[in-house]
């Protein structure tokens, strides 16, 4: 099931050209894998470096899934780093800059920029919420931290984009699962409300029974990102009722939160939280 190079299988006898063009799917130019097979950012990482050669180093989105990342659109394209100027076929993304011995490893027999590496590229070239994502689905998954990031950034300042990614790090937090979770963030942060913490810990009789997706356990008020299988999933949603009821024994006040109310009423979503907070007596 791993991308392959085809004229090398056809000349080793291994498929034929029919077969080749009739049960196989091309991700790159004489790349290719079995038909059906999911096209996931991993499997397109490898098909880009098989494409590129192997004195290209994969980055971006494409290091990060082999990293462990794994919220990473399955359209993203692949990212490879290369010397000299090359045409970048659809689906791929060719970069030509600087990298540090020290910022490249091997993963599966690739060159790959590491993961503090890769959330510099990343960080650097994406919008904020879509960086903040990126960096706390690669922090989360690979024990990156932001300090890593940090050291990449100040040995490259010139690099584009470089000041930008320094801007966004501040918000960079390994709590969240999710990017929704980290949009809920955001918009929390950026409203002015104190930063919640991420996972924060749920606690009956002495023993953790759950983490909640955010919250200030100052003022008892928890945030959580209610996604489509909370609602789906017959034995997910009897774990939240009973959830909710040992949280409200607790004494912590829940603000729920689903994606209309995130994307399409962000400042709802504000002042509802405002008011809990006030209300549990934060300054605010």
């Amino acid at each position: 099931m791993q991308p392959f190079r085809g004229s090398r299988a056809v000349a080793d006898g291994t498929v034929t050209v029919h077969h080749l063009r009739h049960d196989f799917t091309r991700i790159y130019r004489d790349v290719y894998v079995p038909r059906g097979t999911a096209v996931t950012p991993r499997v397109r990482a490898q098909a880009a470096w098989i494409f590129a050669g192997s004195a290209t180093v994969l980055t971006g989105y494409s290091a990060a899934a082999l990293h462990g990342a794994r919220w990473i659109d399955t359209t993203a394209p692949a990212e490879v780093i290369c010397h000299g100027h090359r045409r970048a076929p659809a689906g791929l993304l060719i970069h030509n800059c600087h990298l540090d011995a020290d910022e490249v490893c091997t993963v599966d027999g690739m060159c790959v920029a590491t993961p503090a590496r890769a959330a510099f590229d990343l960080g650097r070239r994406l919008p904020r919420r879509d960086a903040i994502s990126a960096l706390d689905d690669l922090c989360r998954n690979s024990g990156l931290s932001v300090e890593d990031i940090e050291l990449i950034a100040k040995r490259h300042p010139r690099t584009p984009g470089a000041v930008r990614l320094r801007r966004y790090l501040p918000d960079v937090d390994a709590g969240s699962e999710s990017p929704p979770e980290t949009h809920t963030r955001l918009v929390i942060v950026d409203a002015g409300l104190p930063r919640p913490e991420t996972q924060v810990p749920l606690v009956a009789y002495g023993r953790e029974f759950a983490w909640a997706d955010m919250g200030w356990r100052r003022w008892s008020v928890l945030v959580e990102y209610d996604g489509e299988h909370h609602w789906t999933d017959r034995r997910q949603r009897a774990w939240d009722i009973e959830r909710a009821a040992r949280i409200e024994k607790l004494g912590f006040t829940v603000v729920r939160v689903g994606s209309e109310l995130l994307y399409n009423r962000p400042g709802t979503l504000v002042t509802r939280v405002r008011e809990k907070l006030r209300e549990a007596g934060a300054p605010i």
